[in-house]
């Protein structure tokens, strides 16, 4: 069960609209009763706006009513939320301006090392473009003399992980040479 979304505004609203004691919020809401107390009383929390748990799928009417009638229950969270926090997805992360030049020499290593993994995969994994790939493919870039095959991994272009899983997604094998964690900085 993932932990409360937003527990203070929850305590807020549940404090407004609920005749729940202190107690129970405190235990639902993961705080301290005296803290719940204080938002109550107005010295704490000045400002937040309440957040319905019944209308996010937090908590149930029917829970709410229950534990209303015997102060002795607690509450439950509702089975299935609604709403379940994601993990942020990688977006493109900043590569300061002296590893910008090391990308050419990652993208050299995966296209001669594994050459099944795809141009948008490189693109995701190192941080650059579609064009930049396949001209480093076809050996058509403006500085391929000076390109060297270099480790991404060793450049900190992207972790281990990453290529490893990169590799496996476009139908390659992972060489036991590749994956081992490399500790070395170049």
């Amino acid at each position: 069960m993932s932990s409360l979304l937003m527990p203070k505004a929850t305590a807020v609203w549940l404090i407004d609209n609920t005749t729940l004691t202190f107690e129970q919020i405190a235990e639902f809401c993961n705080l301290h009763a005296l803290e719940v107390q204080a938002i109550a009383d107005g010295d704490v929390g000045q400002g937040i706006i309440g957040f319905d748990p019944i209308q996010n799928g937090q908590l149930t009417q029917e829970e709410i009513d229950k534990c209303c009638k015997d102060p002795s229950l607690s509450l439950q969270k509702a089975s299935s939320l609604s709403y379940e926090p994601k993990s942020k997805n990688k977006g493109p992360k900043y590569i300061p301006l002296a590893r910008r030049g090391d990308k050419p020499d990652a993208i050299a290593w995966i296209v001669k090392n594994h050459p099944e993994v795809k141009n948008n995969q490189i693109s995701k994994l190192i941080g650059t473009t579609k064009d930049t790939i396949e001209k480093i493919r076809t050996r058509s870039h403006w500085n391929i003399s000076n390109i060297t095959a270099k480790h991404p991994v060793l450049l900190s272009l992207c972790s281990q992980e990453d290529l490893d899983e990169a590799i496996i997604k476009s139908g390659g094998s992972i060489d036991t040479n590749d994956s081992e964690t490399i500790s070395t900085d170049q």
